[in-house]
């Protein structure tokens, strides 16, 4: 039996149209500032300093290292990031942003705040909290069917 046309769009299309605009949004304000959302993420990520090594560094951002390499490269030609190898383990590459990387991170963050209290505003705090937490159930429960349909 086929299955008749759906009487509301499907929720994954629904959540990625959304998002896409969200991004879209987020990446507008962004290059005003002088950014993306990709400078944004990698350089929030190498300011917190909590991930060590630019290995571990692309396992948080959830890309490749090659990935990382290329916009580690790009920033670093824009002086906003050094990078150097460890001395006692040249294998390892550390990453920290510089004084003009620090600068750009600043102005970004005001960008991402302001961007986040735009998107709470539009739904206003009760549901900004609940589409969080629904959010985080749709993560947990297709990361969960990804582990069992793994296996051990």
């Amino acid at each position: 039996m086929t299955p008749g046309r759906p009487t509301r769009t499907p929720l994954g299309l629904q959540l990625s149209r959304a998002a896409r605009t969200v991004m879209q949004a987020f990446d507008r304000a962004m290059a005003d500032a002088g950014g993306s959302a990709s400078t944004w993420q990698v350089l929030l990520l190498v300011r917190s300093q909590a991930w060590g090594n630019q290995a571990r560094l692309a396992e948080a951002m959830g890309i490749t290292s090659a990935t990382l390499t290329h916009h580690l490269n790009a920033l670093e030609a824009r002086g906003l990031v050094r990078r150097w190898r460890e001395p006692d383990n040249r294998r390892v590459q550390r990453v920290e942003l510089t004084p003009e990387g620090i600068a750009l991170f600043d102005r970004l963050r005001g960008v991402a705040v302001h961007h986040d209290r735009r998107l709470r505003a539009l739904l206003g705090e009760a549901d900004a909290d609940q589409l969080a937490d629904l959010l985080d159930q749709l993560s947990r429960g297709l990361q969960a069917d990804s582990a069992e349909d793994e296996g051990p």
